[in-house]
């Protein structure tokens, strides 16, 4: 059996294996804010249930790897000793993703992957409408594992109330883990799904996605494109020129494509939708974005 000496590793090495043995692990997509009262939202996938009396729960906003600097959810709790956790379902892991990229200190990632504020009663954090669960907590401890890069800062959290979709209820009022069908992170790109199995999605990390919020209204408002595609097209760093698109336009089996959609629909732009909605399905978002502004523009 393979034997490893974590001294004779680099942190980041160390870190990956970690990451790939100790999983699934369930994803604090935590809110804050900081002393201005500015908005943050982030993920972190070191978080646990850890009591119930009082309602414990602890995440960790460890130091930035690569130059050991805090990271604002940490700067935030802090500050201001309070925080939202909110759990993650399948249906807004995408725009989860895509508000774990580094924007820099003051952008509000509620807007740039799309999601809802919702006022908080006991805290002044807003709450992820979108998540099916939502956690109200007071921040009672925050515990430093060292001071180097990717050292952990445990957040211990006494949860003060809890916001519960009814929707992911069973019949005797207890969560229905299908229902709920939470999400969870394994080593890499992978994520897990309670109620599917593996899936994979690429991690941001040199890049920053536009977001959804610079999506064009008719795009970023459909009817048809699900909070999952959108977060996949605001993922994307750049919109595609005009150039691109009219030589998309002019491919043969674009113009059948185009054909083939008018046909049989009567509404060109729900075709247009549901087609870019099956080709972000299968991981697509160049090909999406293309038939998409083919159409608007």
């Amino acid at each position: 059996m393979m034997q490893i000496n974590p001294k004779d590793l680099k942190v980041s090495e160390i870190h990956q294996y970690m990451l790939g043995a100790i999983a699934p692990r369930p994803i604090a997509f935590v809110s804050t804010v900081d002393a201005e009262g500015r908005i943050n939202l982030s993920p972190f996938s070191f978080f646990n249930a850890f009591g119930a009396n009082p309602p414990t729960v602890i995440f960790s906003p460890a130091l930035r790897g690569r130059d050991g600097a805090s990271k604002n959810t940490l700067d935030n709790v802090k500050a201001t000793k309070e925080a939202v956790i909110n759990v993650v379902s399948y249906e807004m892991v995408q725009q989860m993703s895509l508000a774990s990229s580094e924007y820099p200190k003051g952008v509000n990632e509620f807007i740039k992957a799309g999601f809802t504020e919702q006022a908080s009663v006991h805290v002044k954090a807003p709450r992820v409408k979108e998540s099916p669960v939502q956690m109200e907590c007071i921040v009672k401890e925050i515990i430093s594992t060292g001071e180097s890069g990717g050292a952990g800062q445990l957040v211990v959290c006494e949860i003060v109330l809890i916001h519960i979709n009814e929707e992911i209820l069973d019949s005797f009022g207890k969560i229905d883990p299908i229902k709920i069908d939470l999400v969870s992170r394994l080593g890499g790109d992978w994520y897990g799904r309670s109620s599917q199995g593996l899936f994979k999605i690429p991690k941001p990390l040199t890049t920053l996605g536009i977001g959804v919020d610079q999506l064009p209204d008719t795009i970023r408002l459909s009817k048809i494109l699900t909070g999952n595609d959108l977060g996949m097209l605001g993922n994307t760093e750049k919109i595609p020129l005009e150039s691109e698109i009219k030589s998309y336009r002019e491919r043969k089996d674009v113009k059948k494509l185009f054909d083939v959609l008018h046909e049989n629909h009567e509404n060109l732009t729900t075709a247009v939708h549901l087609a870019a909605h099956k080709m972000l399905s299968e991981g697509n978002a160049t090909e999406a974005w293309m038939i998409l502004l083919s159409h608007h523009s």
